[in-house]
C-alpha cells in the first residue's frame, strides 16, 4: 500500500482555488452530509467546537468516503508541550492538513513546523498509528514529512507585525487570517467589517502572496468571499455548518411565527 498524497497541499502548490466549509457541529453524520455537497475542503474545528480525538476521527472517516473532499482539522492550541502533543495525535489519526490558531511569531511557527515532522526535520513522535494504517504503508515514516500540510492562523496585531517573517518560515504552506479575533485585537470587537480590519486583511493577503504562500480566510458573506478570492486568497471557507443551520431554522420559524426573528444572512464569525 502506498502512502496517500495530499490533494489539498498539491492544489495550493499549483495555485488552484480551494473552497471550503467550516464544521462546528462535531458530528460525523452532519460531516458526511456536508462532504457530499462538493466543497474542496472541510474544516473539523477542535478549537471552538466540542470535539475530542474520537469525534475528529469519525468526521475525518466520513469525509474520506467522498472523493474530492479533503478533511482539515484545527487543533485547540499549537504552542508548547500541549500543542506538540495535540498535533502529534491529530496527525496519528490520519489528518494530513492541520490548522493551528493564534500564531504570533516566527519562532512559534518554526516550533510548530518541527512538531509536524519526524526526525531529523522535527520532533514528531515515531508512531503513525492510523496515519500509517498500522504499518501497512511501509514508506510512511520516510514520506510523511512531504505529505503533511501546515496552515497557521494570523489573527492578532502582533501576528500582522510579524506576518512577513511568519510566512517566510520553511514548512509553512499557508497563512489563514482569522477575522473575528483580528477585529478584537485591533479594538473592534465583534466588527470584522470595520474599515481598519478590512484594510488589514487586504494587506495581509497581499503580503502572504508575495511570500509565495497560500492565503486563507473564512466568511459566510458571499460578496465578501468573492472579494477575498479576487484579492488572491487561495483557500476560502464560505460558510459554517452551525451558521447555516441557525440561519435556516430561524428563517423558517420566522415565516410562521410572529415572535421569531431571522438572523442576518451575512453575519460574519
Amino acid at each position: 500500500m502506498q502512502t496517500p498524497t495530499n490533494p489539498f497541499k498539491q492544489a495550493l502548490v499549483e495555485k488552484r482555488t480551494q473552497i471550503g466549509l467550516w464544521l462546528g457541529l462535531a458530528d460525523a453524520y452532519c460531516a458526511e452530509i456536508c462532504a457530499g455537497a462538493g466543497f474542496d475542503w472541510l474544516l473539523i474545528d477542535g478549537e471552538h467546537s466540542p470535539n475530542g480525538l474520537r469525534s475528529v476521527l469519525q468526521q475525518a472517516q466520513a469525509i474520506a468516503a467522498y472523493p474530492g473532499a479533503n478533511a482539515i482539522a484545527r487543533v485547540p492550541v499549537g504552542h508548547g508541550d500541549v500543542g506538540t502533543a495535540l498535533i502529534k495525535q491529530y496527525l496519528d489519526l490520519g489528518l494530513q492538513t492541520i490548522l493551528v490558531p493564534m500564531v504570533d511569531t516566527p519562532e512559534q511557527a518554526q516550533a510548530i513546523v518541527r512538531a509536524m515532522r519526524y526526525p531529523p526535520l522535527g520532533i514528531r513522535g515515531m508512531g503513525g498509528a492510523r496515519a500509517s494504517r498500522w504499518g501497512r504503508y511501509p514508506g510512511y515514516a520516510k514520506e510523511a514529512n512531504a505529505r503533511v500540510c501546515l496552515l497557521v492562523q494570523a489573527e492578532t496585531r502582533e501576528a500582522l507585525a510579524n506576518l512577513d517573517a511568519i510566512a517566510a518560515v520553511e514548512g509553512i504552506d499557508g497563512v489563514f487570517i482569522g477575522p473575528a479575533d483580528l477585529s478584537a485585537s485591533l479594538g473592534h470587537v465583534g466588527n470584522p467589517n470595520h474599515p481598519e480590519v478590512q484594510a488589514a486583511i487586504e494587506d495581509a493577503i497581499s503580503r502572504i502572496n508575495r511570500a509565495g504562500k497560500a492565503a486563507g480566510i473564512l466568511t459566510p458573506d458571499e460578496a465578501q468571499a468573492r472579494k477575498y478570492l479576487e484579492l488572491g486568497a487561495l483557500f476560502v471557507a464560505v460558510g459554517l455548518d452551525t451558521n447555516l443551520l441557525a440561519r435556516s431554522t430561524s428563517a423558517l420559524a420566522a415565516r410562521f411565527k410572529d415572535n421569531a426573528q431571522a438572523l442576518p444572512a451575512s453575519k460574519t464569525y
